[in-house]
């Protein structure tokens, strides 16, 4: 095989411009580039920037070819095009297509010709097909994109969220290039490995396109290398497991597969996996049924984050963006990720990442909050999407769940087709696990994120599958409601808070910074938000009486928020099984649920996460004066309270650890009022309740209670 990259320098035509610029890219970097439009994320030109995208773009160059032999075979491969495209070679129709989550493959031998060629690929609007369809078919969709979003299979969020603006994008957005098929080709590659009794066995499953002889090469993560059978089960000799980062390491075992003609290699492709075992157990129990992730036979406590597209403008999200981003999930103690069904399929290095840093991944197919159309095209676009993408991160030790999409279950009530939950069925019950049972059948699979068991069956139970709550921060109850809920694997919970100032002051002038501003305002696309940040932060704090106060207050407010359900629910360990909070990053600066601003900038909520994800916590359950009277101004004899305190230690390490666990009861001066140790043996991933303590309705506003524990 003959690769020729079409990557490069194109050049923009249409809406009056006429520009050139790098693939993969789009509209919006190609005018950013050559200084043709404003920063969308600036004040709100973001309206602008929604407007110029009414419109046709056409994205075109020229390129040397040699034309092969007779006999060979010439294909146009588009790893990824956003999304309604026309596709010319010498201006000669190819084909049009309409799924920015799918890769293509067209033969294309009979429009090329020796020498100079030219290649044009012309965008429709996106906005104009919403509107047109959304005319024709009425569907249910979550209210905060563009209207008729649902009917394009296309990033979501690209046409806004409640965290995101309306900003669909167009182009290139992933390599292009020429494959020229002048020998054999390998099609398929697939590791399937099987654990025994300590032993590793490895099959892998080769297809190829033609006659060649295949070579598969492993090397180890030490750097040897050994040769095994294509096709044939082998063992691998003093195999290395991988574990998920706090549990072990994370060893990569490298397979080369070579199709070899005439003794040269002609063909070749590398696929890294981690050996392992990951399944998700599923249990009966006194509470319902456990929800948990099990690694080569150990049951983890899943703890991380759930992560969207890291920018609007796609060509942004580079690898060393994205390593950035997830080494700082690993240093803050996460082992997982979710990856949330609104965005796209991450590239390939996003996985190699998460394996080599051993976060598992929770990986939601890209379908959210929405009814399906009851298109039978469509159907078809998504048919060939979820093969697509299974086959190509199937083989990453890191993927732990595949869900069918994020809260359509949950929003099954506001459907509105005739046909829609047939619709749903469809493809949530039959099309995408079909195509994981035949395609990659030991990775464990959801109908839905929340999800009790498929078929809109109560998918809001907490005592059965995974779990999104929004009582807290939506629903206006106080932080202390989480401790009401014991939820067997919480997937999605959050707290807004504001970017720091420098990052404000990135997409705003001096007199913007207000947060009930126009512009701060369109920098907070959850209605209303704002105003919900400050009812939460004046039953927490005093009022802050500085803008950039303001600012770092609502971040404290959030840590908090965040800080009380997962210390919780690691306290009841066992029970509950994993907490990814929403959300780690931000697509563009914004108030959000985000601990990571846009920026890469900390939140507090980051440097808390790191605390309360740590592999051994000591976290107290108090009860002090707003349990019961929850305002300053309730009579004190009628209101009564108490001030009581259960402290627990939670050890998520593979080892038992001892230690001493101290506390202090003191004065807002630090004077010791009172203090306690008590030394204490945590079993391996287990937690442990010490005794209550009474402090007989102590002074709450003079005195405060502190603990520690010294490990060993």
């Amino acid at each position: 095989m003959k690769k020729t990259s079409l990557n490069g320098v194109w050049k923009m035509t249409g809406n009056g411009f006429d520009c050139e610029g790098t693939i993969p890219g789009s509209v919006y970097s190609f005018l950013l580039s050559n200084h043709l439009m404003d920063d969308p994320y600036y004040r709100i030109n973001e309206l602008e920037a929604l407007e110029l995208m009414e419109h046709e773009y056409t994205f075109s160059r020229d390129f040397s070819f040699t034309m092969p032999g007779k006999e060979e075979k010439v294909y146009l491969h588009c790893d990824g095009l956003d999304t309604l495209c026309r596709i010319y070679l010498n201006e000669q129709w190819v084909a049009s297509v309409k799924n920015m989550h799918r890769r293509y493959e067209f033969e294309v031998t009979a429009f090329l010709k020796n020498g100079q060629n030219s290649i044009r690929l012309v965008f429709a609007s996106a906005n104009q097909y919403f509107k047109q369809k959304n005319r024709e078919e009425k569907t249910f969709a979550t209210t905060d994109p563009l209207v008729g979003f649902q009917h394009l299979r296309k990033s979501f969020c690209m046409s806004g969220w409640d965290w995101g603006p309306r900003l669909p994008d167009a182009g290139i957005w992933r390599d292009i290039y020429l494959l020229t098929e002048n020998s054999a080709r390998i099609e398929e590659v697939h590791i399937v490995q099987q654990h025994e009794n300590g032993k590793v066995f490895v099959t892998p499953f080769v297809r190829i396109c033609g006659t060649a002889e295949i070579k598969v090469t492993v090397k180890t993560p030490e750097g040897e290398s050994f040769s095994i059978a294509a096709n044939e089960t082998s063992e691998i000799p003093n195999p290395k497991l991988w574990y998920p980062h706090g549990l072990g390491a994370q060893p990569l075992y490298t397979f080369r597969v070579e199709a070899i003609e005439n003794g040269s290699v002609v063909d070749w492709s590398e696929k890294r996996i981690g050996l392992r075992t990951l399944k998700l157990v599923r249990e009966k129990d006194k509470y319902g049924e456990s929800f948990c992730h099990e690694v080569n036979g150990i049951r983890f406590f899943a703890m991380g984050a759930d992560y969207i597209p890291e920018d609007n403008i796609l060509s942004r999200i580079t690898k060393e963006r994205t390593q950035n981003l997830l080494k700082h999930c690993a240093s803050c103690n996460f082992n997982a990720i979710r990856v949330w069904g609104g965005g796209h399929y991450p590239d390939d290095f996003f996985y190699d990442l998460c394996d080599e840093l051993g976060l598992v991944v929770f990986q939601d197919m890209m379908f959210a909050c929405i009814e399906v159309p009851s298109d039978q095209e469509l159907y078809h676009e998504i048919e060939q999407e979820v093969e697509d993408n299974l086959k190509r991160i199937r083989h990453h030790a890191c993927i732990a769940i595949i869900s069918g999409n994020n809260e359509m279950e949950e929003e099954g009530e506001f459907f509105i087709g005739e046909n829609c939950k047939a619709v749903y069925f469809s493809i949530f019950s039959e099309l995408i696990p079909e195509s994981i049972s035949r395609l990659c059948p030991y990775i464990p699979y959801v109908p839905s994120s929340p999800s009790s068991g498929g078929n809109f069956m109560d998918p809001t139970n907490e005592n059965f599958g995974d779990s999104h709550y929004w009582k807290v921060w939506h629903g206006g109850l106080p932080f202390s409601e989480y401790r009401n809920h014991y939820f067997r694997y919480l997937s999605e919970f959050g707290f807004e808070s504001f970017p720091c100032e420098k990052t404000v002051n990135s997409f705003t002038l001096p007199e913007d910074r207000n947060i009930f501003s126009r512009v701060m305002e369109m920098h907070q696309r959850c209605v209303g938000a704002n105003k919900k940040i400050l009812t939460y932060l004046a039953d927490t704090f005093r009022y802050p009486t500085e803008f950039g106060t303001l600012l770092y207050a609502s971040q404290l407010l959030q840590a908090e928020a965040i800080r009380y359900a997962v210390e919780h629910l690691r306290r009841n360990r066992g029970r509950c099984m994993g907490t990814l909070y929403w959300q780690l990053n931000d697509i563009w600066p914004v108030a959000s649920w985000a601990s990571i601003d846009y920026y890469g900038r900390y939140k507090a909520l980051q440097y808390v996460a790191k605390r309360f994800y740590q592999p051994v916590i000591i976290s107290c359950e108090e009860i002090g004066e707003m349990t019961t009277r929850d305002s300053v101004i309730r009579e004190y004899g009628y209101y009564d309270y108490e001030t009581k305190a259960r402290l627990s230690v939670c050890n998520e390490s593979i080892k038992d650890v001892t230690g001493d666990v101290c506390w202090r009861l003191c004065t807002a001066d630090g004077t010791i009022l009172k203090s306690g140790s008590e030394t204490v043996t945590v079993k391996a991933q287990s937690s442990l309740w010490l005794e209550e303590m009474d402090f007989h309705k102590t002074d709450v506003n003079h005195h405060y209670l502190s603990n520690i524990v010294n490990t060993s």
